[in-house]
């Protein structure tokens, strides 16, 4: 057993986290921010690559990344909350 969790360290050592990904940046267009993950799927609208209409994924990354504040996030997330309740008070 110590030699397969030996082999698992060892792999795990060499997983390296990327930062500065699709995920965290400010032109990562997600339809649903209140779950947003690594692999949600999402366009980017950065203004020079728009025109290409790239599918990218939470993990992906270029050099024309720029981080999104947190402010930004808790507003799209306020926005979709808003959106949800009121699809749930039609439904009503």
């Amino acid at each position: 057993m110590s030699h397969v969790e030996s082999e698992l360290g060892k792999k795990m050592k060499s997983v390296q986290w990327q930062g500065q990904n699709c995920l965290s940046c400010v032109w990562f267009h997600t339809l649903d921010p209140l779950n947003a993950d690594l692999f949600d799927r999402a366009m980017c609208i950065h203004p020079k690559l728009k025109v290409f209409q790239l599918l990218v994924t939470g993990r992906d990354w270029c050099n024309l990344w720029e981080e999104i504040k947190q402010k930004q996030i808790e507003h799209k997330q306020e926005m979709q909350m808003k959106a949800e309740e009121a699809a749930q008070d039609k439904q009503k």
